[in-house]
């Protein structure tokens, strides 16, 4: 059951990445008819990488994470900065375009010039290209670079007055696994612990890989149970990829808490509860049941809810949940591929709020595919608690 949705995932991806490579092949090498040996080798590279992306993900999966790590690294880094030449090509078409249709419709029919066309091919070939390379690198230092901690003070009603103060620590879509190793783990904890939590959120897609592959690389997660409230994880769509339930066995081995679509007392006066992921729907007895969660609470009480998609935050709003935590959508990851993800999820990143309830969606703490953030930095969240 789980290696069917992969298939299917691997091949939409499969169809999008050659539709992409084919439109960078045309722009990039045959528009700007190069000289012919130049147009040959250039072929043989766009060839060879339209197929290196399919390959890494299926290569990543069967061989249990004993692959070259370069052979990773190059797969997706290419993968980002092709993404990026094909949205920078397609504005500029979309310009091309709009001035040719208001030329036309103000009657003013100008001649194909064959020398102009392939003067501009090539001017934008080389500026757009140049342009992605900067943005990829700046990318690729921001997903990298040094986590930055993120405060967010929230006001609840019904707040103790003891727990005024009261420090929730969120991390989330870590994506341990092809790119993000132990050391890396380690550099998120120490800014974790260095944020003095008194409990931890884990928002899903802890890990992309099975517990065996990754036992030693999220050895370090154990540290986090000094936090005095404790180390909580709600499932994300990346674990019923990666073997759910031996997921769910390990990570009490580690002190991290999984909520299975249930409630705790976080503190007295305050209780945390966690529901499954939407892809649990597939897998038996790992549907999201918010009902289930709530069920027996004490009204007047708030509860904070971790809930890995956004779009889980409307029922939650409805029923009287004071605040969801959630992640899934890397604010996008990469621009302006957060435009896409706007059009699925309600809410790509930040505070928001429905009536008396609200939603913090974290823009997560590692990423998923490309090593690169544009236009969406990763964080590590200090959700602090005050009385409304």
């Amino acid at each position: 059951m789980r290696t069917l949705p992969f298939l299917v995932f691997i091949a939409v991806i499969v169809l999008i990445l050659g539709s992409m490579h084919y439109y960078l092949w045309a722009r990039l090498v045959r528009d700007p008819q190069l000289p012919a040996v130049a147009t040959r080798l250039l072929t043989i590279a766009v060839l060879a990488l339209a197929l290196v992306l399919p390959a890494s993900l299926v290569t990543v999966r069967l061989s249990r994470g004993h692959v070259a790590p370069a052979f990773v690294w190059m797969a997706f880094l290419w993968m980002g900065i092709g993404f990026l030449l094909t949205a920078f090509l397609g504005f500029a078409d979309v310009g091309r375009f709009a001035l040719w249709a208001f030329r036309r419709l103000r009657g003013n029919d100008i001649p194909v010039d064959p020398a102009r066309r392939t003067f501009l091919a090539r001017v934008l070939a080389v500026g757009i290209s140049g342009a992605v390379l900067g943005l990829a690198g700046e990318g690729v230092r921001s997903a990298l670079g040094r986590l930055r901690v993120k405060e967010v003070p929230i006001r609840l009603d019904g707040l103790p007055a003891q727990l005024d103060g009261f420090r929730l620590v969120q991390i989330s879509d870590l994506h341990i696994g092809a790119l993000l190793h132990r050391g890396w783990v380690e550099g998120v904890v120490e800014r974790v612990l260095g944020a003095r939590p008194d409990a931890v959120a884990i928002t899903g897609d802890l890990v992309d890989g099975s517990v065996d592959e990754l036992r030693n690389h999220v050895a370090p997660l154990a540290a986090l149970a000094s936090a005095p409230r404790g180390v909580f994880f709600v499932t994300g769509n990346h674990e019923y990829y990666s073997g759910v339930d031996e997921w769910l066995r390990h990570l009490p081995s580690l002190g991290i808490r999984p909520l299975q679509n249930e409630r705790v007392e976080l503190a007295p006066g305050l209780d945390l509860a966690g529901i499954h992921d939407p892809s649990g729907y597939g897998t038996r007895g790992f549907a999201p049941d918010l009902d289930r969660a709530l069920a027996g609470r004490q009204q007047g009480r708030p509860v904070v809810l971790l809930a890995h998609q956004p779009r889980q935050f409307e029922e939650a709003a409805r029923k009287g949940v004071a605040l969801t935590l959630c992640g899934h959508t890397h604010g996008g990851q990469i621009w302006p591929f957060s435009w896409i993800v706007a059009i699925v999820q309600p809410y790509l990143a930040g505070l928001h709020r429905i009536g008396n309830s609200q939603v913090y969606v974290s823009r997560g703490t590692g990423f998923w595919g490309p090593p690169m953030r544009v236009f969406a930095p990763p964080e590590i969240t200090v959700l602090t608690l005050h009385r409304a």
